[in-house]
Parts: structure tokens; sequence; C-alpha cells
């Protein structure tokens, strides 16, 4: 059981049939009426946010999320499947429950599966990802006064814009995070 009182940030604790993370607190203390605990909370599996004040002795069981390291292997449709590394044992993803910046995850990749009491929500992909330019627009010399940007097509099909001297068939690490050209590999 965790209370409000000790709440801090990353906690996660279970509310109405739900698991919230807490994002931000702050604890309260009005010079008239009692103290209370203002929230900004993300509902961890369906990824909403929103702001709840509770009073400090407002207690809450505790939720345990599974971080487990697994290998994404192959796609077939809408089902992702990722190994576990130690058992071998093949575990399906829907489609549904995968971020965005999963467009940056190509095969064999390692990948963090979030569970919570074996049913699997999430997966993070690596902050960092090298990857291979396979279509871009060949960059010209001149008129680059600033940071000039072109857009690039990468070897899982992801677009991101890269700068003017990064060629075909060139390594780039990507932040899977914002999706932005980090440097090259």
């Amino acid at each position: 059981m965790v209370s409000a009182g000790d709440f801090r940030n990353g906690v996660t604790f279970e509310m109405d049939g739900e698991v919230w993370q807490i994002i931000e607190f702050q604890h309260v203390k009005p010079g008239k009426g009692a103290a209370f605990v203002r929230t900004k909370l993300r509902n961890v599996i369906r990824g909403s946010v929103v702001d709840k004040t509770f009073s400090p002795t407002d207690k809450f069981p505790t939720a345990f999320i599974e971080r487990k390291e697994m290998e994404f292997s192959y796609n077939d449709g809408d089902l992702y499947y990722f190994m576990d590394p130690d058992s071998y044992e093949m575990v399906p993803v829907g489609k549904d429950q995968l971020s965005d910046n999963f467009k940056f995850v190509k095969e064999n990749m390692a990948c963090m599966l979030l569970s919570y009491k074996g049913n699997v929500f999430g997966v993070e992909p690596p902050n960092f990802v090298t990857l291979t330019v396979t279509k871009t627009e060949p960059g010209f010399k001149g008129n680059t006064a600033t940071n000039t940007l072109k857009p690039a097509t990468l070897e899982t099909g992801a677009e991101i814009r890269v700068p003017l001297f990064i060629d075909e068939g060139e390594a780039i690490q990507v932040d899977t995070r914002t999706g932005e050209y980090m440097s090259r590999a």
C-alpha cells in the first residue's frame, strides 16, 4: 500500500481498477484548511494524463509493472512476436499495443516489454538505434546558411529528416523518443 503523502515521481498504484503512474506531485499546505496532494497522473495502460488531488491519508495498493527485455523476432499481420532470450518463448503482441516510435525497430533488436499481472500493455524500443538510410535525395553544396534538413527513408520504412551531407547507404543514429537524427554511426 502507498499513501498519498508518500507519493513520488514514477510511483505506480491502482485506483478505480486502473494502473496510474505519478508524473508530477506537490504537497500543498494552505494557511486555512487541511493539507492535500496535487498530482498529475498518467494511465499506464491507456496513456491518458489527468490532474487529481488527494488527501495525504488516502491509501492505494501498489502496482508492480514488470519490465522484461525481449528480442523482436518478426511480425505476422497485426501480431508482432517477441522472443525471451532466456527461455526462447515467443510472446505475441497486438499492433494496437505498440507505440508510434516502434517504427524504428528492426528484427532481432532488443526491446522492453511492459506487463501488468501477466498482460503485456506496451513495448519500449531502445532510446537510440543505428539504422541505414535506404532512400534520400542527394545533397547540394551552397545555400546552407542555416541547418538545412532533407527527408530520408530508413531501412525500417520510417521517414525522418537528416542533414544534407547524409547519403543513401549511410548508417545513422536515431533517437527513438523524438524521431530525430542524432549522428552518423
